[in-house]
């Protein structure tokens, strides 16, 4: 008769949540005028260049950028392909987010350096929480919501799911995420899952939005991935 497996858990299993270093790398998209970006996401938005490459050879550039080490931070990769100054974002991609300890500076300053504030500096419509929207070069979006301290400023990348508990189950099961909260807005006909490998306000999370009655959203060739380190 085999031997019942022991219920004890063993000290392997008990130490690999210390060694789990699961996180979100970056994402990439693809921009129409790199420079431009890099000046706009150094100067408005107050990233830092963490390292450019030109590849000639495949006609296209890129430049990773963020507000610390890749080692440790999420960043994003903008690629520039030679030639082409213009793509469709599509339905499907929604936004990024920057947590920030000063919205409306944060604001302000995006303003000062010629960018776009899509939506003011203010409370969240019946909540006390601040947020803004601002817009880049290209037309994407970037949530700045109001966090200090956080370990992670660049803290969301928001899509857009046609079936929610659907893609709940594939982050969790194909891609090892936790589901952090989920907030239905019945009033607004919308609801919304946080996905991560960590508690929401200590790394960068999946923003999952389903809005009643969509299932299908537009791909666009703008947007490109996320990279996941496993």
């Amino acid at each position: 008769m085999a031997e019942a497996a022991s219920s004890v858990p063993s000290a392997e299993l008990l130490e690999f949540p210390k060694k789990d270093n699961r996180r979100f790398l970056h994402a990439v998209y693809r921009v129409g005028d790199l420079q431009r970006s890099i000046k706009f996401y150094t100067e408005a938005l107050g990233m830092k260049l963490l390292r450019h490459r030109d590849v000639p050879a495949e006609k296209y550039s890129n430049a990773f950028l963020g507000f610390g080490p890749e080692e440790s931070n999420f960043a994003v990769e903008l690629t520039y392909n030679y030639g082409v100054d213009k793509y469709d974002i599509g339905t499907g991609f929604g936004h990024f987010a920057i947590a920030t300890a000063d919205v409306y500076k944060l604001a302000e300053d995006i303003k000062t350096k010629g960018g776009t504030i899509t939506r003011e500096a203010g409370p969240v419509k019946g909540g006390t929480s601040v947020i803004a929207f601002a817009k880049d070069p290209d037309g994407y979006l970037f949530e700045l919501i109001d966090r200090p301290g956080t370990p992670e400023p660049l803290c969301q990348v928001m899509l857009r799911v046609g079936d929610l508990d659907r893609s709940i189950k594939f982050y969790e099961k194909a891609l090892g995420m936790k589901l952090c909260r989920t907030i239905d807005r019945p009033e607004q006909k919308y609801t919304l899952a946080m996905m991560g490998y960590a508690e929401e306000k200590e790394t960068t999370v999946l923003e999952l939005t389903y809005n009643y009655g969509v299932t299908e959203y537009t791909k666009g060739n703008a947007y490109a991935q996320v990279n996941l380190l496993l």
